[in-house]
């Protein structure tokens, strides 16, 4: 990839009298290396090349599959292992690095791999092929590395339907990009993947077969795991062999020395990439390899330039899990400050590192939701102009500030482009939308993290020329969430693949792939983990139910209007007892139960199902809750029966998916005890009716609802929310809550009523169907998921016995319960461990 960069470089800048030979040892034109994990969702090689528009120019030749294997510096030439030889002005080092492997026994045995070329992914997945015939029965495989590549490793066997651990010898996933709470979210939220992860783990032995196939890893604490296949990612080498038997200056740990202008000790040699040291490091990342591509042309050239040194900005391709790391994420400069922003119940973790003063961005840490990197990676070193929580905050929150990025802040650092080139590829070049601005500047062409900023910043260059400016969902869909809504509506497709096919390009990402799954649980209806449903989905959709801090999950039962019988309520204490689990009252009117492992899930609700309890959704954007007061039926000023209301509005409503969570209040008389004016939909009951708010949220920006509609009888009530609903369901952008939905609506709330109550649109009878038709075909995705042993594989665990608790977790007691235990308990062992809670099933 680097030397393909290089020649691309080369090109642009040298006249017409320039001459490039490319010789690699692979049989293949350059290919994304970066992009190897898409091979197992169905990329092809071709898909895989790199634009070959350099390659095919004049003045290159390419020669594939000849490895060179002799510089000769006296004579300025090269030969080749078939014998041929090659004269040079100047040598370019583009060799790269290889993957190393641990040295232990076993480690060259049959079902053992490295992952790092498509050689090695194509052999991969021909083993599995092969095994799985043999052996007639699931693989077990196993990641020895849990950094970045190692992670995307598991996820392409996961890909090939291996069961997969991840093993990693330091405490944390990551290590070299994440602090310890940082890897400790990102193990949970791999896991929930269904990926086991074992950390500590030191490999000391890899098992055989008599064929000298692998069967397992033998650890050095001498525990054991089953694996039918070993992958290992524990690093990558400098492929400096030519250089030393040179007589090139190589580093001590490895890697061609070379100058700020790329220049080894030879000056007719150039060093670029992975196979290059630069101030004592090599870093096997493709955004520095780039940088000193563009560095090593520009001065073969005649021009200007020097190599800054290595960015090590990382973010992690694997799908359903979002993490990135940049600038000085460890916080090593003197004095520096971390702001953290913690959710654990939503598996995210953010930190910023910030100078003494609280005004400089200095690097981060995203977990969870990694949505702010393209935003914050380009102010690293500037002022952030704002309290640095408003960056980290969920939406909602603190407002950001909105202003524009300096021309020198770098947007896309694989590519090292400013701020500046995109403006000036919008002003100068013609390029009209990000996909324009990427052909012209390689802005976003490599890992792609950086595409929403590069959208944003033309999207401000566009309206200081007066255009349109796009609101596509993603760079897959030149669609709006609300016109790929009636896209598929008219269509009819019912799977992503279909859809994206037809609207839209390439194979999606984590913006598109969630927003489409609801759209699809709208119009279709199908379970959330039917078909090509189950990859579409965020990572509490993937299991149906909520990730705590401790990677355990929290069960909650639906209980409409909070409305719960003795004998429920029996089952719920037994349930909890039994599983050993920490239950609390939530704020919706319902009980949680927290602390259930993964592969403990079907069986707790395999007895709330059996008792007639559902799923409450919890986890999904979708309906929630409705909370109520005991209205007129017990309390002396309630006027209208508002328990009755909340159980008829949430079992019409229940698994309604939408851009965000949903959420109804009922309130018996005006002095409101259920709070309904805070909510997405709050009724309040009066002498003569109901009354309907809208548009109300809680959390950091909280909204009063709007008064709607006043002294509706029940019939007009239903059908007025079923419209609001259906409404804001179809039109509102991805994760918008209802209350900036109503505030941005064409005509405000009375343009809203208008579309409601006198079908100034004309869709009222469409918009009644479509809810008639959600409540005529809702299921319960657990009951259903009971039925399905398919879906019920991704619940089983894959580090123990389904029965056996996961060493790793630990409880405090507290009032009358157990907690997780903190970092600090679990070293002073003041704790319940998790091996000994009692668990009758």
């Amino acid at each position: 990839m680097v030397a393909h960069r290089f020649v691309e470089s080369l090109l642009s800048g040298a006249d017409g009298s320039v001459r490039v030979t490319v010789i690699g040892d692979e049989n293949r034109a350059p290919y994304d290396r970066v992009g190897l994990t898409r091979y197992f969702s169905g990329a092809t090689p071709d898909d895989l090349v790199l634009d070959d528009a350099a390659l095919a120019d004049d003045r290159v030749t390419l020669i594939p599959g000849d490895r060179v294997v002799h510089v000769d510096r006296a004579n300025n030439c090269v030969a080749t292992q078939s014998g041929a030889t090659y004269v040079y002005d100047r040598l370019v080092l583009a060799t790269g690095s290889y993957a190393a492997r641990v040295e232990v026994a076993g480690a060259d045995s049959s079902g053992c791999f490295v992952y790092r070329t498509l050689s090695d992914v194509q052999g991969m997945q021909r083993f599995v092929n092969q095994r799985r015939e043999r052996l007639a029965r699931p693989l077990r495989g196993a990641v020895i590395g849990g950094g970045l590549l190692g992670l995307e490793a598991a996820g392409a066997l996961q890909g090939l339907d291996v069961e997969c651990t991840v093993v990693q010898s330091s405490d944390r996933l990551m290590s070299a990009q994440l602090d310890f709470a940082g890897g400790a979210m990102l193990g949970r939220l791999i896991e929930s993947r269904g990926i086991a992860v074992r950390t500590n783990a030191r490999t000391s032995q890899i098992s055989t077969d008599a064929l000298d196939f692998v069967t397992g890893l033998k650890f050095e604490d001498g525990s054991l795991i089953a694996a039918d296949i070993v992958v290992f990612t524990v690093g990558v080498r400098p492929r400096d062999e030519l250089a030393r038997n040179s007589a090139l200056a190589v580093h001590d740990r490895g890697g061609v020395l070379i100058d700020d202008r790329c220049v080894t000790s030879d000056p007719q040699i150039l060093a670029i990439g992975e196979v290059a040291n630069f101030g004592g490091k090599a870093v096997g990342l493709v955004a520095p390899g780039y940088a000193m591509a563009e560095v090593a042309a520009a001065r073969i050239c005649g021009r200007e330039a020097t190599f800054p040194g290595f960015d090590e900005s990382a973010k992690l391709k694997l799908s359903g899990v979002d993490v990135a790391s940049f600038g000085d994420a460890m916080a090593r400069t003197p004095n520096a400050l971390d702001v953290v922003y913690s959710d654990p119940v939503a598996g995210v973790y953010k930190k910023l590192v910030v100078s003494d003063d609280a005004q400089t961005l200095l690097g981060g840490i995203l977990v969870g939701d990694a949505s702010a990197y393209g935003t914050l990676r380009p102010l690293v070193g500037t002022l952030l102009g704002a309290d640095p929580a408003a960056f980290l905050l969920p939406e909602g929150g603190i407002e950001a500030p909105g202003g524009e990025l300096p021309d020198e802040a770098v947007i896309c650092s694989c590519s090292n482009v400013t701020a500046g080139r995109i403006r000036s590829a919008v002003h100068d070049e013609g390029c009209r939308d990000a996909a324009a601005v990427k052909g012209c500047t390689k802005a976003g062409a490599t890992c792609g993290s950086c595409i929403l900023t590069v959208k944003k910043v033309v999207g401000q260059e566009l309206t200081k020329l007066g255009e349109t400016v796009s609101n596509a969902l993603c760079e897959h869909f030149t669609l709006s969430r609300r016109q790929l809504f009636d896209a598929v509506r008219v269509s009819g497709l019912t799977t992503f693949s279909s859809v994206i096919a037809r609207f839209g390009t390439g194979r999606g990402c984590d913006i598109c792939k969630p927003a489409l799954a609801s759209i699809l649980s709208v119009l279709v209806g199908a379970h959330v983990l039917d078909g090509e449903n189950a990859s579409l989905q965020d990572t509490n959709d993937h299991v149906m139910a909520n990730m705590q801090k401790d990677g355990t999950y929290s069960v909650v039962p639906r209980m409409p209007g909070g409305e719960v019988t003795p004998d429920g309520l029996v089952v719920i204490g037994t349930i909890a007892r039994d599983f050993g689990l920490y239950t609390k009252i939530t704020g919706g009117q319902r009980i949680d139960m927290f602390g259930a492992r993964l592969e403990q899930l079907p069986l707790i609700w395999q007895r709330l199902v059996d008792e007639g309890f559902e799923s409450g959704h919890a986890y999904g954007k979708s309906l929630r809750t409705v909370k109520s007061c005991v209205g007129s039926t017990w309390c002396r000023y309630g006027v209208l029966d508002s328990v009755g209301m909340a159980v008829k509005l949430e079992l019409r409503y229940r698994g309604l998916r939408a851009p965000h969570k949903l959420k109804v209040g009922v309130s018996g008389c005006a002095r409101e005890c259920a709070e309904a004016r805070s909510k997405d939909v709050g009724v309040i009951a009066t002498e003569t009716g109901w009354n309907m708010y809208v548009g109300g949220n809680g959390g950091f920006s909280p909204r009063h609802a709007q008064l709607f509609a006043s002294d509706l009888d029940d019939e007009a009530l239903i059908q007025a929310i079923d419209r609001f609903f259906m409404f804001y369901i179809r039109t509102a952008d991805r994760l918008q809550r209802t209350a900036p939905w109503c505030e941005e609506m064409e005509g405000g709330i009375e343009g809203l009523k208008r579309v409601i109550f006198e079908d100034s649109l004309g869709i009222c009878a469409d918009l009644d169907t479509a809810m008639a038709r959600h409540v005529a075909n809702y299921e319960d995705e657990w009951a259903a998921t009971l039925r399905d042993p398919e879906k019920l594989r991704r619940f089983h665990s894959f580090v123990n016995a389904a029965d056996t608790p996961d060493p790793s977790l630990a409880y405090v007691a507290q009032r009358g319960q157990v907690r997780p235990a903190t970092p600090e308990e679990k070293r002073e062992r003041v704790l319940i461990a998790g091996t000994t809670l009692e668990v009758r099933q």
